[in-house]
């Protein structure tokens, strides 16, 4: 671990960007079993799939301490299913911008499969499951975001259901 970055929490939530290198540098620190190492970052599109309109920004809230053990949980399931050693969530939220980092989930195994599927398990589960609300601002004015089916069938294939009113992501 570099001294002058602390080791960081398993989960930031958080209204600054985050710089994917340091956050992966963390979690890989004097850990010398790993063998691979899976990632995503998700952006703010400049559409909605599926309407024409465009949009200027996005406004993300959230219910503080919750949403962090919401997704602290996550991760502990996801150390359960998969053989992992480590995994970092960093989400945004306030005001954000198209091309916008929003989100990062980084995981941590010996092989590769257990990576990519712990971290795609992450993301599934934080879009379903995870405390957030997100408000469109478009030429027509500021929506919220609804659940998409979508995301609650990639959920459904880990053997999971979202809960009425799940995250609107």
């Amino acid at each position: 671990m570099n001294p002058a970055y602390p080791a960081m929490p398993r989960v930031l939530i958080q209204t600054a960007d985050f710089d994917l290198a340091r956050v992966i540098a963390d979690l890989r620190a004097g850990d010398g079993r790993i063998g691979a190492v899976c990632s995503f970052v998700g952006t703010v599109r400049d559409r909605t799939a599926g309407t024409p309109s465009s949009i200027s920004s996005l406004e993300l809230e959230h219910y503080p301490g919750m949403t962090e053990a919401s997704i602290e949980a996550m991760i502990d399931a996801a150390h359960q299913r998969f053989d992992i050693f480590g995994a970092r969530v960093v989400h945004r939220i306030g005001l954000l911008q198209p091309r916008d980092q929003i989100v990062l989930v980084a995981v941590t195994s010996a092989h590769r499969g257990q990576s990519f599927q712990a971290c795609e398990f992450l993301m599934d589960y934080l879009k379903t499951q995870a405390p957030f609300w997100k408000k469109e601002q478009t030429p027509d004015g500021a929506n919220w975001v609804d659940a998409r089916v979508s995301d609650d069938l990639a959920l459904a294939k880990w053997g999971l259901t979202s809960p009425q009113g799940g995250n609107a992501g």
